[in-house]
């Protein structure tokens, strides 16, 4: 089994926790995107990131000075947004830290595919960005099949909690032997379930911890989760969607 998540906008650098391990496995694609950028002025890129002066200019500033090969920090431990705050690697016990490390995949608009111990630098662009870059005019083009082909090389059950800018860069190029898995988070409202950003996020890093402590490996046994107050509905779930309800 092999858990995909989301990255997070917000990122830093730590070189003292842990070290990298290993380079990203598609380090010459992100130096592709990283040419594309840097010959961007800076108007360009603020309209390509969509964020405000302050943002734009801590990344501008960072994109001068990208090496991709030095200085760099463990994707696990690179990432600062909400789901990486329920995670809580950085309080991992070194089983825990084992088991990420075969089953945990980081998905990203730059890099492609991550394992926790990637080494990264901090960088700003995210899946649905409208990049051109080698002949293509969007990253979900530029990526192709590649994140779908690494991972179904690893395993043929892929638990989805990441969202779905970055979940369908991989589900719509997956060979159908796979299984593809997503977890549901909400709340029933007018007899609908309704998803909330924030909420979901936590739920989605509240689960990856909850699977490192308890070591799972079979899919199915995600019907135990029941933190943060969700539990599993059966009435609402499906073989490859399985939906956990806060109730109000």
């Amino acid at each position: 089994m092999r858990i995909i998540i989301s990255p997070a906008k917000k990122m830093k650098t730590d070189n003292d926790c842990l070290p990298h391990e290993t380079l990203p496995q598609f380090t010459a694609e992100a130096e592709t995107l990283l040419r594309v950028l840097q010959s961007m002025d800076y108007a360009a890129l603020k309209s390509l990131w969509r964020c405000n002066d302050s943002i734009a200019s801590l990344n501008y500033g960072r994109l001068r000075e990208m090496d991709l090969r030095r200085n760099l920090t463990p994707a696990l431990l690179a990432y600062e947004g909400i789901q990486y705050q329920y995670m809580a690697p950085s309080v991992f016990e070194d089983r825990q830290f084992v088991y990420i490390k075969e089953h945990l995949r980081i998905l990203s608009g730059f890099y492609g595919v991550l394992r926790p111990f990637d080494g990264v630098t901090p960088y700003r662009l995210e899946m649905q960005a409208k990049l051109s870059a080698a002949g293509c005019k969007y990253l979900y083009a530029f990526w192709g099949k590649k994140p779908a082909q690494l991972l179904s090389a690893e395993t043929d059950v892929i638990l989805n909690l990441a969202s779905k800018e970055y979940s369908k860069a991989v589900s719509l190029h997956l060979p159908k032997p796979v299984r593809f898995l997503t977890c549901t988070f909400g709340e029933r409202k007018e007899g609908k379930v309704i998803e909330k950003g924030t909420l979901c996020k936590m739920a989605r890093g509240e689960m990856v911890r909850w699977l490192a402590e308890n070591a799972l490996t079979d899919p199915d046994s995600l019907i135990a989760f029941d933190r943060l107050g969700y539990t599993y509905c059966k009435d609402l779930s499906t073989d490859n969607n399985f939906v956990f309800i806060k109730e109000l």
